[in-house]
C-alpha cells in the first residue's frame, strides 16, 4: 500500500513534468516567430521612413542637394528627358512624354 502512494505522485509528477515542458517549447516557438516577425517589421518600416524622408517633396529633395550635393546635381525640364531602349542591337530613342499629354 506504501508503494501505491508513493508510485501515483511519482507518475503524476512525470505527466505534469511532460506537459509543462511541450508547453514551454510551443510557447517558446510562438515567442521567436512573433519576435522575427517584428524584426522583419522594423526593418520594413525603416525602409519606408527612409524612402519617405526623401521622396516627401521635391522642395525637401532640394534642400538635401544643397546639403550634401552642392552643385553637382542640375535641374531638367521633363521634355527634354529621353527613354533609351536597346533591341535585338538597335538603339531606339522615346520622349518621356509625348507631344499630347
Amino acid at each position: 500500500m506504501k508503494k501505491l502512494f508513493f508510485f501515483i505522485p511519482v507518475i503524476f509528477l512525470i505527466f505534469a513534468t511532460t506537459f509543462t515542458k511541450n508547453s514551454t517549447k510551443k510557447l517558446d516557438k510562438k515567442i521567436f516567430d512573433a519576435n522575427e516577425n517584428l524584426r522583419a517589421m522594423h526593418e520594413k518600416y525603416e525602409l519606408v521612413m527612409l524612402e519617405y524622408s526623401y521622396l516627401t517633396s521635391p522642395k525637401k529633395l532640394m534642400e538635401y542637394q544643397k546639403k550634401y550635393f552642392d552643385n553637382e546635381l542640375l535641374e531638367s525640364d521633363i521634355k527634354n528627358l529621353n527613354w533609351i531602349e536597346k533591341k535585338n542591337e538597335e538603339i531606339i530613342i522615346k520622349k518621356i512624354l509625348s507631344n499630347n499629354e
